[in-house]
């Protein structure tokens, strides 16, 4: 770990990241355990990744945690998901303010269980002092279903007189986003996916336009810190134009 730390430029460390979480339900198969044991190692790495990005120097780390598509799955396993938020929070919350980390939840949070809402606005409210890295949970999240809600909230204002649609541009669409409390960071560097699979499902569809993607057949639950800085050394190896020349 620490020759990896040594090899990776201090100055270009990504400013977001953001992790599509895969492979949990995989390696629980591969270790003939039920799928939630997957998810419950894979909340044991959430942790473990929190504490690495904040000592790298990471601005926003923002997990895919749930997504709108996600209610599909069987009503059991949907359910435990519902409960690791409020599992999560309740015991890694000491440890997230030592760390100074301030937690952000993004998606449509009022569909969520009562308990998980509860748990969901509470880590935000004891973090909101905090100074540090954004943990940006990404939970009943979809891309897609983002673009609807800001288009009608664009949309209104523009019917109520507030905007003159002529004068819509990127800076407005962003601005109706769910990352808009992010601000300048909004926009990932890079975007990790565990798992081996290389598609983006759905998430951030706006925002990563231009970030750097990195795909790693290392399932969720054995995702390290170690894991984290290689990711981030192929990002560094790599020269971002944004559609322009250097």
């Amino acid at each position: 770990m620490a020759e990896l730390a040594h090899a990776l430029d201090p100055a270009r460390i990504p400013a977001h990241v953001a992790i599509i979480m895969d492979g949990n339900g995989r390696w629980a198969k591969q270790r003939h355990l039920p799928r939630v044991a997957g998810h419950k190692q894979g909340m044991e790495t959430v942790k473990t990744i929190t504490k690495a990005a904040s000592r790298l120097g990471v601005k926003v780390l923002t997990l895919y945690a749930f997504s709108t598509e996600n209610w599909k799955r069987p009503t059991s396993e949907v359910s435990y998901l519902m409960r690791l938020p409020v599992d999560f929070f309740g015991t890694f919350m000491p440890e997230l303010i030592e760390e100074n980390v301030r937690v952000m939840v993004m998606g449509e949070l009022a569909a969520l269980p009562a308990k998980t809402q509860q748990a969901a606005r509470a880590a935000m409210a004891d973090t909101a002092a905090n100074t540090g890295m954004i943990l940006n949970f990404a939970l009943n999240y979809g891309g897609r279903d983002e673009l609807i809600q800001a288009t009608k909230a664009i949309a209104a204002e523009a019917a109520a007189g507030k905007l003159d649609p002529s004068a819509i541009d990127a800076e407005t669409v962003a601005d109706h986003l769910m990352t808009q409390p992010l601000g300048e960071l909004a926009d990932p560097d890079l975007l990790i996916r565990t798992s081996g699979e290389e598609r983006i499902s759905n998430f951030l569809l706006w925002q990563l336009a231009y970030s750097e993607l990195v795909f790693t057949d290392t399932f969720w639950p054995d995702f390290t810190a170690e894991t984290l800085q290689a990711c981030i050394a192929d990002y560094q190896s790599r020269d971002r134009r944004f559609g322009g020349l250097k």
